[in-house]
């Protein structure tokens, strides 16, 4: 396959990086970066650099323009993924809406929804998180016991969700909930699009392991929704949940220009740290594994290509977005651990004491997410062996 890319799409790259160029925060291309520390600020600072992304036409190039997208191709995503990579841009604060929620309303959701729920995604006017898991529904889903009752012209929703990304800034949260009783337990659920900002919704952070606070606990009590909030069916989301985690596993999956750039800064680190007196690129232990690394990278950027390929004949994501997940999840998650074992002690330091960058650690301590959100490893597995390879379901399940 020829992956050059042609005049137009050079074009494409070079428009895009001038106007990161002249928008980026002050200092930001200079490795200067100010983020503020307070939660507050930082999100405030996150929903202006969305609403500077939409003003200018960037906030999902992907999506149709009656959307608000741009229609991009195939090529002008990748350039566009590359770019941000490269200018180490800062992060979505609606990561959740713009590849997960509103792409499913776009395929599943009625011209309501669409109409009054898309353009505040691009415009971070609303941000979304997703009411997946509980503490006893994680991997499998369709073992969820929060409970949604009709009452009049409401359903009155109970129950606890956990490790609910953005839920301490989310607006709404796309919420699976069951609503009946039936002989398969994918059936009776349903999929609402609930207010986060009512009685009845208390958001509890987590603090994690590296001292953020990312995920959240959130508590249901007589929350309320109604019809019009209602994703496909009721009683039938099972669907809506796979399309969306479909759309979820494919953003991952893009994580792989990330991955690239890591890999690239674990050799500037081998090159930085010493060995008597030589830096440790030239021991051929190092070397032998960074090439290892090299071949897993680009063969996880070939597979993702040609994913992204089916993708736009399909119109929509497929199983193989569980080959891009488990791959770059994983694949990660070795890279930070090899970046701190060839620290060798000073890799267990932290922050101020530590003599490298701590981004090393910060990022270890964060790859293990990578390998559960979004549907773990072992899941992933499952999903590439039964729809994509044809082998017969696991016997335990």
């Amino acid at each position: 396959m020829d992956f050059k890319f042609t005049q137009k799409e050079e074009a494409f790259r070079r428009e895009l990086r001038s106007w990161l160029q002249e928008n980026l925060p002050p200092g930001w291309l200079d490795g200067k970066k100010r983020l503020p520390k307070d939660v507050k600020e930082y999100a405030d600072f996150l929903r202006d650099w969305q609403r500077k992304l939409y003003d200018g036409g960037w906030a999902a190039i992907a999506w149709p323009e009656k959307y608000g997208g741009r229609d991009a191709t195939i090529m002008e995503e990748i350039v566009y993924q590359q770019e941000m990579v490269y200018a180490d841009a800062p992060p979505l604060i609606n990561y959740v809406g713009i590849h997960m929620v509103g792409p499913t309303l776009m395929q599943i959701g009625t011209e309501e929804q669409r109409e009054r729920y898309v353009k505040k995604i691009l415009t971070g006017e609303e941000v979304w998180c997703q009411g997946y898991s509980e503490p006893n529904a994680g991997s499998d889903l369709a073992a969820i016991q929060t409970s949604a009752v009709r009452v009049g012209d409401r359903w009155l929703i109970n129950g606890q969700k956990v490790w609910t990304s953005f839920g301490h800034l989310a607006d709404k949260c796309f919420l699976l909930a069951r609503t009946g009783q039936f002989d398969k337990k994918h059936k009776g659920i349903t999929v609402f699009l609930m207010d986060m900002h009512q009685p009845g919704v208390e958001t509890r952070p987590i603090v994690q392991m590296d001292g953020q606070q990312e995920f959240n606990e959130v508590y249901l009590t007589d929350a309320v929704a109604h019809d019009s909030d209602i994703v496909g069916k009721a009683h039938e989301g099972w669907g809506v949940t796979i399309a969306l985690l479909m759309h979820e596993r494919t953003g991952i999956g893009g994580q792989v220009f990330t991955l690239e750039k890591q890999f690239n800064d674990l050799i500037k680190l081998t090159k930085f740290l010493q060995r008597d007196d030589r830096p440790l690129i030239r021991d051929p232990l190092v070397r032998q594994r960074l090439a290892d690394f090299y071949s897993r990278v680009q063969g996880a950027r070939l597979n993702y290509y040609r994913n992204l390929t089916k993708t736009l004949k399909n119109g929509h994501p497929g199983a193989e977005g569980s080959m891009d997940k488990w791959m770059v999840s994983e694949l990660t998650k070795e890279i930070f651990s090899y970046a701190l074992s060839i620290q060798g002690p000073s890799g267990v330091l932290w922050k101020e004491h530590a003599p490298v960058h701590s981004s090393w650690q910060e990022n270890f301590l964060y790859s293990f997410g990578m390998t559960i959100g979004g549907g773990t490893s072992e899941m992933q597995k499952n999903t590439i062996a039964e729809r994509i390879l044809g082998l017969p379901k696991d016997i335990g399940r």
